[in-house]
C-alpha cells in the first residue's frame, strides 16, 4: 500500500537513497499526483502481508509536504489497518523522489521511476533498495499491457519481480463487499 507504510522496514532505517540504476521522473506534476491510488502489485514485506483492498491518498499539508494515508483490509481480522503520514520532496516538487515518515523522525525512500504522463492513471514506485517496489493506480485494475510494462521495466532494473504479490480488491477481498472508515463491514 505505499504503501501500506511505503517503505515500513526502510522507513525504520531512515533510509532515503535511491536503487542503483533507478531514475526519479522529472517533470513531475504534485497536483495531478494527489488523490486516492490502489495498490495493483508489490514485493512483499509484513507491514502489508495478507492485507487486501490497500490504497494509498496523498493530500497537500500546509508545510508544502504531502499527507499519506494508507489503508489495507486484513480479511481474517474483517478489520482495516490505517497509518497515516507525511511526505517532503527530497529535492524538487517536479522531481519524482520523496522522502515518507510513518513513523516519527524515521523516513524512507519513495522514488517515482514511472508515471503515465497522459494522465497520471499509474504509477511504479520503488523504496531506497530493490526489495521495494510497487505498481499503483488510479483504478483496482490495470490493463495488461500496463502489468506487462511494469514487469518488464522493474525486471531490466533488477528487481525480483518473480516475487511480485498482487492485491485483491472489492469483493474478492475478504468475500465482502468493503466498506469505508466507520461503517461495519457487510
Amino acid at each position: 500500500m505505499l504503501t501500506i507504510l511505503v517503505a515500513g522496514s526502510t522507513i525504520l532505517g531512515g533510509c532515503t537513497g535511491i536503487p542503483t540504476e533507478v531514475t526519479p521522473v522529472k517533470n513531475f506534476e504534485v497536483q495531478r499526483y494527489l488523490g486516492e491510488w490502489y495498490e495493483i502489485a508489490r514485493l512483499e514485506h509484513s507491514f502489508e502481508k495478507g492485507l487486501c483492498g490497500i490504497t494509498a491518498n496523498y493530500s497537500l499539508r500546509d508545510d508544502g509536504g504531502l499527507r499519506v494515508l494508507n489503508r489495507g483490509y486484513d480479511p481474517q481480522k474483517r478489520e482495516w489497518r490505517k497509518a497515516e503520514g507525511k511526505a517532503y520532496f527530497m529535492k524538487s516538487p517536479e522531481i519524482g523522489y520523496l522522502k515518507v515518515s510513518l513513523f516519527g523522525p524515521f523516513y524512507g525512500s519513495y522514488v517515482i521511476f514511472e508515471v503515465n504522463e497522459a494522465d497520471y492513471r499509474y504509477s511504479f514506485v520503488s523504496g531506497a533498495d530493490k526489495s521495494y517496489l510497487w505498481l499503483l493506480a488510479r483504478a483496482p485494475r490495470v490493463e495488461d499491457e500496463v502489468l506487462a510494462r511494469f514487469i518488464k521495466k522493474a525486471d531490466m532494473l533488477g528487481f525480483d519481480t518473480a516475487k511480485l504479490i498482487y492485491v485483491e480488491h472489492g469483493a474478492r477481498c475478504g468475500g465482502t463487499m468493503l466498506q469505508k472508515d466507520g461503517e461495519k463491514d457487510a
